[in-house]
Order: C-alpha cells, then structure tokens, then sequence
C-alpha cells in the first residue's frame, strides 16, 4: 500500500507544480506537463489499489482507457486553438458527469450503510456534478452556435430558480437524514441537471468568461467531494485546487468587469440593448478602404493592436503577426492590449496569440495599455465589442457602466476590423464606431488582414 500512497503524494505535487506553472506563459507548458505527469501518476496508482487487483479483471479499465484515450488524442490532433473554449466546456461536462456517475454507482451498492459525513459528501458531488453537466453542455452550445447567445429568459424565471434550489437542497438534507430514501436521492439528482440548464441559459454570451471560470470550479469541487467518498486523497487534492482556483479567477472576472456575481448569474445581460450616447447623438459609421488604413498603420510611430472574439471566429491570429512583423521591420512599435474578459474564456486572447507566436513581451494587460493610448497614432479592434465601449465610462445609464475598458478612442485613430453593422454578443450598440476619430473597416477579419500585409509592403 505505501507505494500506492507514494503514487498519490507524486501526483498531487506535480499538480500543485503544474498549476504554479500555468501562472505564467513562459511556464504554461512546463506546468501542463507537470500536470499531465501528476494525473498519470494518479492512474498508476490507482490500478494498483487492492479492490481493483484482487479481481483482476482490467477488461473495462482498458476499453475506458482506449476510448478516452482516441477522443482525446482526436481533440487535441485535430480540433482548432479557436475552438478551445467548446472543448473546455466539454471537458467540464464530462468530468462532472464522471463525479455524478461514480456517486451514483456508491449509492447504488452501499446506500443506507452509507455514514452521515460520506452521505454529505455524496449529495454534494451529485448536486455539483449534475448541474455542472447540464450547464457545461448549454454554455458549449452557446459557445458553438447551437444556442442562442443572448438570455434567454422567461418571467418569475429567478424565483423559478430560487424554488427549485430550495427544493433540492431539501432533499439533500432529508439524504442526511435518512440516507436510505432512494426518491430523495434520485429526486436531488433530477432537479440538478434541470437546475444546471436554467443557471446558464439566461447568461449572455458576452459573459462567458466568468461562466467557464466558475464551472470549472464546479467541477473541482465535485471531483473533492467524489474524493471524501471514496476515500481517496489525491482526488481531494487536486479537486480542492481545480475548485478553488476556479472560484477566485471567477471572482477576479467580475471585478474586471466591475460586476458582482450575482448580477453576472442573474442579471440576463445583453437580454435588453440600451439606447448609446452615439445613436442618441445620430451619428454615422465612418467606413475607410484599405489603402487608407494601410497607409496610416505604415506611417505611425506606434500601433496598438486590441483584439476580441472576432479573432477568434475569423482565426485571424496569424494574418495579425504577419502584420505586426511587417510593421515593426518598418520601425514602428506594436503592442497588443489584452482585456481580461476577451473572448470567450479566461485567456482566450492569451491562448490565440501564443499559438501565432506573437511575443508575450508586446502583450499588454488593460492598466498597462490605458495610458499609453493617447500616444497611440492608429488603434486598432479586431471583432472586439464591449471591453472597448466608451459607454461602460461615459454612459451611467448603459448595462456595462463602470466596466473597466481599454479607451482606444484616446487613440489619434482608431480602425475597426468588423463583419458588419451589427451589435456585438452582448447586443449593447458600441459609440465608439460612431466617433469621428474612427473608421469601419468591413470584411473577415483575416482577409483584411492579409490584405492590410500585402498593401502595408506596397506603400
């Protein structure tokens, strides 16, 4: 047995290394493989558990592996950086799934000879584990398309919420109670994956981030509560740091966002679109042609480059390194200004950035851009909505007020790389596109890109 202890207090270092490791992107990869090397750790170790060895029987061990193996072999071969926040969601999905499985399966064989403490810990995990489920499922829905990504919301729905919850978690403490009522228990897990559908629904695609962030969290601290009921310690470890940390990057997100928690999870943001200072005024979109904006971006002194979501879907990230090479081998300084809520996971712009190379050394966070801005001769957006509308600082009536953004309108100029004329995820208008000191420049974001490089070497 002590090896199989030895196996467990390896793996749970290398977690506490590897998530170290992810604190920094000189590191990222150093503490992915950490801890990739803490979780196979963990495996061994567990093959090795005396349940497992007496009835040597490994038949489904190795088709799970096989089949869990291919997929993720299959996703990380094949599937795109782009479509990163998708497979993460997944990921949440089926590693809740698994927690509520494996609490399901203990309650099935031991059921009332199951001790107060280990029951707790059991409901818990189901609770968690089914609504983190059904929740990760509809925000990679909305994330992919196949939902809406504005609220959907339908009246008395937090109240709705609220009962259902109330109902739940009575049935978790009846559980305590009396650990043999099998309804209680069946009831519990019912009403979570229905809870995990109507937490998530009225989220707005806009904040995503924040979503992704706490179910991950979710999905920790079932894994610890599925660790409590097995009695095994690495899985407490690591599901304890998963949730965790989790939990306080979420937090963070609302603070860049200048929103509570509770607004982000029931406030429907984006589900109604604000009348914007721009519109008010009548102003108009100022459309520019490529030369132009090439010229401009050839000649300045400094560029700053603020991408969005829009990035993502176009796959831009390459087209926007060409450019900024070809720039800086001109003499003009390129920075890339980084919000914290871009995209549509915590990094996504981080993530997307470094698949194309682009130096983490001109990646700049918000507070360091801002004042550098009105230095700045040509800002410019691409696909990027909400974390650069003025109106979160100059509109105290707008859905966003007081949501820290990166201010290109304090740019000399400002280009805008959009598909078209419409509002972003969030359904907010943005004035910024109204504003004289900007230009609309239509098109994918990538073939204007590309386009902008080749017409950059012309001038």
């Amino acid at each position: 047995m002590i090896y199989i202890e030895c196996c467990y207090l390896l793996a749970s270092i290398l977690f506490v290394f590897g998530l170290k490791g992810l604190t920094h992107p000189d590191s990222a990869r150093r503490g992915m493989l950490l801890a990739a090397a803490g979780m196979a750790a963990a495996i061994i170790g567990t093959l090795f558990k005396p349940e497992i060895v007496d009835h040597h029987n490994y038949t489904w061990i190795w088709i799970g592996l096989l089949i869990g193996g291919a997929i993720g072999a299959a996703m990380s071969i094949w599937m795109p950086m782009t479509a990163m926040p998708e497979r993460t969601a997944l990921s949440h999905a089926f590693g809740a799934l698994a927690a509520a499985l494996v609490g399901v399966a203990e309650y099935a064989e031991h059921g009332s000879s199951l001790g107060v403490i280990k029951v707790g810990a059991l409901g818990f995990e189901i609770m968690l584990g089914c609504l983190t489920f059904t929740g990760s499922l509809i925000a990679f829905g909305k994330l992919y398309g196949a939902i809406k990504g504005t609220p959907i919301t339908f009246k008395g729905q937090n109240l709705f919420n609220m009962t259902l919850l109330a109902v739940m978690v009575g049935c978790f403490f009846y559980l305590i109670y009396d650990a043999s009522a099998a309804m209680a228990f069946y009831t519990m897990m019912a009403l979570a994956f229905c809870f995990g559908v109507l937490l998530v629904i009225p989220i707005g695609s806009a904040d995503m981030p924040v979503v992704m962030s706490l179910l991950n969290s979710y999905a920790g601290l079932a894994a610890a509560a599925t660790g409590f009921v097995l009695g095994n310690n690495v899985l407490i470890i690591a599901g304890t740091l998963d949730g965790f940390s989790g939990f306080i990057l979420s937090v963070l997100m609302c603070r860049a966002m200048n929103r509570s928690m509770r607004n982000v999870l029931f406030g429907a943001f984006g589900a109604v679109s604000e009348t914007t200072a721009g519109a008010a005024e009548g102003g108009t979109m100022r459309e520019v042609s490529l030369e132009d904006v090439a010229t401009q971006l050839a000649y300045a002194k400094q560029v700053v480059f603020v991408p969005g979501y829009g990035m993502a879907t176009a796959q831009a990230q390459y087209a926007v390194r060409e450019l900024s090479n070809l720039l800086e081998a001109r003499g003009v300084t390129v920075k890339f200004g980084i919000h914290p809520v871009a995209g549509r996971m915590p990094g996504h712009m981080n993530v997307l950035l470094a698949e194309a190379n682009v130096p983490y050394s001109l990646l700049y966070e918000m507070d360091q851009i801002n004042p550098d801005l009105s230095q700045t001769d040509v800002a410019v957006v691409i696909g990027a909505n909400d974390v650069v509308n003025p109106d979160a600082r100059d509109n105290p009536k707008s859905p966003i007020a007081g949501m820290p953004i990166i201010e290109v309108d304090r740019a000399k100029s400002v280009v805008v790389l959009k598909r078209g004329k419409g509002k972003g995820f969030s359904g907010l208008e943005n004035p910024l596109f109204f504003k004289p000191v900007t230009g609309m420049l239509y098109g994918d974001a990538k073939s204007s890109l590309t386009s902008l490089a080749q017409a950059v070497q012309e001038v």
